[in-house]
């Protein structure tokens, strides 16, 4: 009998079910993607009414957030009934899920306001969601935001909080590093492609390559490079080149070398740590093929965009940006330094800056137009998010390219890591792609010093 009650309890331990669950969104959530709020499926989700407050003092400005604030405001004010706050309003074809807008005042035991502060937002949003969580003991009430304090400050109140995961790549270990390391024996696959200039891909065994993989063939002390050409099936043998008087350090450069000169690819990704070499070949295979393109376009996320930052400093746009983009100049700096001070090679590099042809394009100013024919590098690509990678890319016209470079484990933006910035989404994303290519650069070639300070400190 004893058996027979203990198998009942068991069985009503199996049918509890789980909670229906309520999310609260923070502010840095629907900056980092307007339409956050329609990723729940068929959940309910609440909108702190100070969030409205913080989306407008960002609705002004250049900057992605800027867009992303205005964009989420027009969506609420198109959608939502005359009754916000005591009504819950649909998502017109998306499921049953709902969301409504919520103004509280501290109910619960614990205050976030009287333990943190009164002076912050933050908080009221955090007693927010402490009063929903009183209010709705049969549901789970999940604070979600970009913003780690905030999380952590809610999970020391008991609060279950979470970040946003739409676009987060889930496993970072396995992301692709854009080549393949075959050690074999077969001499005739490795004559073939020695000789021959080209295998099928058949002869490497391996089920299933995605569209311009790199391959680096070992047969002893032997190594033959090559590329996965999806249209034929076959993998070609990449020979290296000088470009601009720069040549490849190691295999991998050879590789972002091959791709960067390649036509037939026009979105390309550079992994890798600082000192590896991605600026400098970028520039050195712009300038390489400038016949091929109206102008070289430059630039990087780390550029202030907003008016009041740039208002800062004194003079010209030109003068305003150029600190920013040091790093630029000192690759153009190293590429001049090869030729002698009356080359003609020099003479057409400064003619090229002087003329524009070579420009430096705060992202701000990309949006709205159309990129033809240019050949676009975005440097530091890690400090962007999913939906700037995006916009950057829905700007190019016939016969762009774009290059996106970068170090998914230096992330200088609060609201990004390593699995949600825009990089780590596009190399993952587009990854099977024949118009994409990825290398990773593992190797620091700057200096022994540099490397040093790379390894171990």
């Amino acid at each position: 009998m004893a058996v027979k009650q203990t198998i009942i309890a068991d069985h009503a331990h199996l049918r509890v079910e789980k909670k229906e669950k309520l999310y609260v969104i923070d502010t840095s959530v629907i900056l980092y993607d307007h339409s956050a709020i329609r990723n729940f499926g068929d959940h309910e989700v609440v909108i702190p009414i100070q969030v409205l407050e913080e989306l407008d003092k960002f609705k002004n400005g250049n900057e992605t957030r800027n867009l992303e604030a205005r964009t989420f405001i027009r969506f609420i004010d198109k959608i939502a009934k005359d009754n916000l706050i005591n009504d819950w309003v649909p998502f017109s074809g998306s499921g049953s899920g709902k969301f409504k807008v919520v103004m509280h005042s501290a109910k619960s035991k614990l205050d976030a306001e009287t333990i943190f502060g009164d002076n912050k937002y933050d908080h009221k949003i955090l007693n927010t969601a402490l009063t929903l969580q009183q209010e709705n003991k049969s549901k789970k009430v999940i604070l979600v935001s970009k913003d780690i304090c905030l999380r952590l400050k809610a999970k020391s109140l008991n609060l279950h909080a979470e970040d946003y995961d739409t676009g987060k790549i889930k496993d970072l270990e396995n992301l692709s590093v854009g080549k393949t390391i075959i050690t074999t024996k077969d001499t005739k696959l490795f004559t073939t492609l020695e000789k021959k200039g080209s295998i099928p891909a058949s002869m490497t065994g391996l089920p299933k390559i995605k569209a311009n993989h790199f391959f680096i063939f070992k047969n002893g002390r032997k190594t033959v490079l090559g590329k996965y050409d999806q249209a034929s099936m076959k993998i070609n043998k990449i020979e290296k080149q000088e470009v601009y008087s720069i040549r490849a350090r190691n295999d991998e450069q050879s590789f972002a070398i091959n791709a960067l000169m390649d036509p037939k690819i026009k979105l390309l990704t550079i992994q890798g740590m600082a000192g590896t070499g991605k600026t400098l070949l970028a520039l050195a295979c712009a300038l390489e093929q400038r016949r091929n393109y109206h102008q070289i376009y430059i630039t990087s996320p780390t550029i202030p965009l907003s008016n009041k930052d740039m208002g800062y400093l004194p003079g010209s746009l030109k003068s305003k940006i150029d600190p920013y983009m040091q790093p630029l100049w000192d690759n153009l700096k190293f590429i001049k330094g090869q030729f002698a001070k009356k080359s003609k090679e020099l003479h057409r590099i400064d003619e090229m800056l002087e003329s524009e042809k070579i420009a430096i394009a705060p992202l701000a100013y990309i949006r709205g137009r159309s990129l033809s024919k240019v050949f676009f590098i975005v440097d530091e690509a890690q400090n962007l998010t999913p939906h700037e990678v995006k916009t950057i890319i829905s700007r190019a016209g016939d016969e762009t390219k774009i290059i996106f470079m970068g170090d998914i484990y230096q992330i200088d933006t609060p609201y990004l890591d390593s699995q949600s910035n825009g990089l780590s989404y596009l190399i993952e994303s587009i990854k099977s792609n024949p118009l994409f290519a990825h290398i990773t650069l593992e190797k620091g070639e700057r200096s022994d010093l540099a490397n040093l300070a790379n390894a171990l400190l």
